[in-house]
């Protein structure tokens, strides 16, 4: 047992300073000391407290026992049960009060964060509207008090149990004929522990009056009519009641008359009741329900406002846009700024694509979903599809060496134009290639080895001594070499594996024999592990609440992860609570593409800290973004050392700084409803919105839209910025008839500027667009509906279908411009091959009634705005994708004659389908070789008459259309058919 106890005692502390290594290596020793020593502290504070009064109250009722012969067969048998027992009575006295000691101890512990805010709280300098107190009180004190005196009144509890099964077992309390029997012992024991528990029960009373601005029992949060007129004033007499039937126990303590303590202690159950329920619910059902407007006016204002204030809703620029539904020729000529930018590169679709065109190995891989920032190109800021090529650990050959020595890290950063593709729809990057190389930068600007990221393997071991052969497997050494080129680590990014005892330490943690045995590991050896930037940052702050996306930028010539950390609250007066989790569920995180927050209640949220993790060497640094935030102000408190203030943030971090996606998401679940400041229509709901489910998901998909980052200009901006937005629909009760028409457009500002250390005071800025309820300006969902019904829309997109290809909508984007609501939805071609991917083939878009669907965005606002958007027509890079032909395009027709030859071409085009399959299925080449022309005549004539219908000049087809089944060639014909060709 001895040995076992040892080794269990080895393998713990080893896992112990394993930590300590790995905090001491990135600088942030202090927050590991400082969480364990708290949670030390609190523990044994709290095991001493509860071990000692459970082991007094059983040495006092046992002391105090009284000593008789038994005079009955009950007492007979308790001197059994006392005989069983005296063999390991005093191992019981003392084993008893240390379990239960060290399940208090183990609960006290978890509450470190809540005691350190108290110990070092910072006031919000604002109070609330009823006891006039700092909201620091609420969010502290409160929690702490009730934490204390909870477990004060589990000990007393605890204690006063034990001191009755003793006084029980050893004949200070039992049942007898007459009733009853107590020793004078066993009655002052009792009535002194029954008067501390009721004077804990008085303090309880008292703080519930403060607790009662947290209430979250009504239709809304804080104390209301009934709270303030009823609950507070009984709660005060509660306790002046409990402390008085306390006095009285302890008095019957001294005197030995008991029937004051308990007719108090009646009295008091009596008034809890009716005071506590019975007359609020009276007040409540007879008096707040028949005029409840009037009496809860005043209390619904307070949680409107500190909601809004809770939630940073209070300072939202709410701007009436009184938006129309008619496209009038040159009506984006002011919106040039934002309609130049407009973003049809879909993160969300576009990783297949990086995949094959930049992975390169198999041991490379991008995420599912890619990240949206912005960088300078040819001296403009434009919105760039960024992603790191990150190592795949699926894609490494099997083997300890293999997996943890030779490859250890990805290589380089991949990014396109947002707004530009390429003619062939594929994207135009602005860095790729390996070695990198392009507009960005190339490997001689930046460092652009991936040691660190999203998918990094569990633990790599790297280093090696000056002058040893490379080990690890760096990249290609170009995009079609064979031949590999090798590296070796040099920086400092992981706890030293060099010596016997932190080999076996390591080999411990990771149960691994070869790290301890094998000779890749040497005297310069290190261990990279937890090594996803969320994971970090959540080790070195975890006081914070951490965005689900953290995004790669080039900064200072490193890649580094940004990372946006959050303070949250559940105790902010009169806030409404919000899941964490249910607000930041939408198709994407449905569709596993990014990871929603913990399902925590929180009714305050500030994005208090901009975090960077190094992709190369994994350090960590942590700004403080919300310096004026006081839960922020009280962590930088506790932990002294570890936050920067963000003016030593670089000017080239400054300029990738965005606001963040999770904040976004429980602010637009709270504006809902909060964007409405009116006591009365607040009360009637009747203004009350939704965010829209995702239209590109389908109709019977129950989630909600992500929001979109855009570069776009909105009323009330000087000019365009990088922004996060999203649209409002109307709430519809269960069961009610959805209207998905707009009512309200949020953007908020994600440019923090581009001058190291200084903070954009635009940054962070929500403007509501508030739509009038007298036009029906389509929502999202009418928008998709009305672009799958368009007959054009429809032919057009059966043409790209043929061949086995698969059209995929793009995310639909919408944007305030031209006076009204634009609707762009970018549309992507697959083929059915293995190694294929989407390319951007077509652009649809719709501003009220009009739709236009063209091979380029200018051409198709030209449809919807009669040939005239004003939207920079011509220029093909502001515009959105290269031309297909030069010149303008011809206006849209509605000759009947071209329509009908549409339906004829399409006719002829299935027949010859159907005779290639026939073919094929007879072994006739030749046969099916006549179908294919007679196929690739048809889709000619067909998109003849398409162009002549949209206003498009159609190019004459240059390939043929593959046999059925047949996959294209990796690269190459896996992608989508360019316009022109028969897919």
């Amino acid at each position: 047992m001895v040995l076992a106890i040892l080794v269990i005692a080895f393998v713990y502390l080893s896992q112990v300073y394993a930590d300590i290594l790995w905090y001491n290596q990135l600088g942030f020793l202090g927050v590991f000391l400082t969480e364990n020593l708290s949670r030390i502290a609190l523990f044994v504070a709290a095991f001493v407290i509860m071990a000692s009064a459970v082991y007094a109250s059983l040495r006092i009722a046992y002391g105090s026992r009284p000593i008789y012969a038994p005079d009955s067969v009950m007492q007979d048998n308790l001197n059994r049960y006392q005989a069983q027992l005296e063999p390991i009575r005093k191992l019981l006295m003392l084993g008893i009060p240390i379990v239960l000691g060290a399940f208090a101890g183990t609960a006290a512990a978890s509450q470190w964060q809540q005691v350190l805010l108290f110990i070092n709280q910072e006031p919000f300098g604002d109070t609330d509207p009823e006891f006039g107190l700092d909201y620091s009180f609420y969010m502290f004190s409160l929690p702490f008090f009730g934490f204390l005196i909870g477990f004060l009144t589990s000990v007393a509890i605890i204690s006063a149990i034990a001191a009755v099964l003793t006084h029980y077992l050893y004949g200070g309390i039992r049942l007898e004929e007459k009733g009853l029997f107590t020793t004078k012992a066993a009655r002052v024991q009792i009535a002194v522990i029954a008067a501390l528990f009721l004077l804990l029960q008085g303090v309880n009373y008292w703080l519930d009056r403060y607790a009662t601005l947290q209430n979250t029992g009504g239709r809304w949060t804080g104390a209301l009519y009934t709270d303030v007129n009823a609950v507070i004033p009984t709660k005060a007499i509660l306790a002046v009641a409990a402390i008085l039937v306390a006095v009285l126990f302890i008095v019957a303590a001294v005197i030995g008359r008991w029937r004051l303590p308990i007719i108090g202690t009646a009295m008091l159950i009596i008034t809890a009741i009716l005071a506590g329920g019975v007359y609020p619910w009276v007040v409540q059902r007879f008096q707040v329900t028949p005029s409840e407007l009037t009496l809860e006016r005043e209390y619904i204002q307070r949680n409107i406002d500190l909601t809004r204030v809770a939630y940073g809703l209070d300072k939202v620029e709410a701007i009436p846009y009184n938006a129309t539904t008619t496209a009038e020729p040159g009506a984006l000529r002011e919106d040039a700024e934002t309609t130049a930018n407009i973003r049809l590169l879909d993160p969300n679709l576009v990783s297949d694509a990086f995949s094959q065109l930049e992975q390169f190995r198999q041991y490379y891989q991008f995420p599912p979903t890619l990240n949206v920032d912005r960088y300078t190109v040819d001296g403009e800021v434009q919105d760039t599809v960024i992603a790191a090529r990150e190592l795949n650990p699926e894609g490494v050959p099997a083997g300890w060496v293999n997996e943890h020595v030779l490859y250890t890290h990805g290589y380089g950063v991949v990014a396109a134009r947002g707004s530009v593709v390429e003619a062939d729809g594929k994207p135009s990057f602005t860095l790729s290639g390996i070695p990198s190389a392009g507009a960005l930068g190339s490997d001689e600007t930046y460092e652009p080895r991936i040691y660190f990221g999203e998918a990094s393997p569990e633990y790599s071991i790297v280093g090696a001594p000056e002058g040893a052969e490379p080990r690890e497997i760096d990249r290609p050494q170009s995009d079609d070499s064979d031949e590999e080129s090798k590296n070796t680590f040099a920086g400092e990014g992981g706890p030293s594996v060099g010596n016997f005892f932190n080999k076996l330490v390591y080999a411990i943690k990771f149960q691994s024999t070869d790290l301890m045995l094998s000779d890749a590991v040497n005297g310069e050896s290190q261990i990279l592990y937890d090594r996803t930037p969320r994971e970090r940052v959540e080790k070195l702050a975890p006081y914070l609440t951490v965005d689900g996306n953290s995004y790669p930028a080039i900064v200072d010539g490193r890649v580094k992860w940004i990372v946006d950390g959050y303070t949250t609250n559940e105790f902010f007066p009169y806030s409404t609570q919000q899941e964490l989790e249910s607000a930041t569920i939408d198709s994407q995180t449905a569709d596993n593409l990014s990871t929603p927050l913990p399902a925590d209640q929180v009714n305050y949220i500030r994005n208090a800290v901009k975090a960077t993790v190094d992709a190369y060497d994994g350090s960590v640094e942590l700004y403080a973004w919300d310096d004026q935030d006081p839960v922020l102000k009280a962590w930088s408190k506790v932990f002294p050392t570890t936050i920067k203030p963000y003016t030593e943030m670089s000017a080239e971090l400054m300029a990738h700084v965005r606001y963040p996606e999770d904040q976004f998401k429980v602010q637009r679940e709270l504006l809902a409803r909060y964007h409405v400041t009116n006591v009365d229509v607040f009360f009637a709901n009747s203004d009350a919105w939704s965010v829209p489910d995702d239209p590109t998901e389908g109709e019977s998909a129950d989630v909600k839209q992500p929001p979109f980052y855009l570069s776009l200009k909105v009323p009330g901006q000087d000019e365009a910025a990088f922004s996060l937005t999203t649209p409002f629909i109307p709430f519809v009760e269960p069961g009610g008839e959805a209207r998905n028409v707009l009512y309200g457009f949020l953007s908020a500002v994600g440019d923090a500027g581009s001058e190291a250390g200084v903070k954009s005071e635009d940054y962070g800025k929500l403007r509501l667009l508030e739509l009038p309820r007298s036009t029906s300006v389509p929502g999202p969902g009418q928008a998709q509906n009305r672009f799958n019904s368009d007959p054009t829309v429809s032919n057009a997109l059966n043409l790209l279908r043929q061949g086995a290809s698969e059209v995929i909508n793009g995310n639909l984007l919408s944007l305030p411009v031209g006076g009204g609501l634009l609707y762009v939805q970018p549309v992507y071609v697959q083929s059915s091959g293995a190694s294929s991917y989407p390319t951007l083939q077509r652009v649809l878009a719709s501003f009220g009634e009009k739709v236009g669907f063209a091979p380029t965005l200018d051409e198709a606002l030209d449809q919807v705005f009669g040939g005239d958007s004003g939207a920079s027509a011509g220029d093909s890079e502001n515009a959105g994708e290269t031309p297909t032909t030069p010149g303008t395009p011809p206006a849209p027709t509605e000759d009947p004659t071209a329509q009908q030859a549409l339906r004829d071409a399409l006719a002829e085009a299935n027949e010859a389908i159907e005779e290639g399959r026939t073919a094929l299925a007879e072994g006739d080449f030749a046969a099916y070789g006549a179908a294919q022309d007679k196929l690739n005549a048809a889709l000619q004539r067909a998109l003849d008459a398409e162009g002549e219908i949209t206003g498009t000049v159609v190019p004459p087809a240059d390939g043929e259309a593959p046999a059925e089944g047949e996959a294209p060639a990796d690269g190459e014909a896996s992608e989508a058919p360019a316009e022109g060709d028969n897919g």
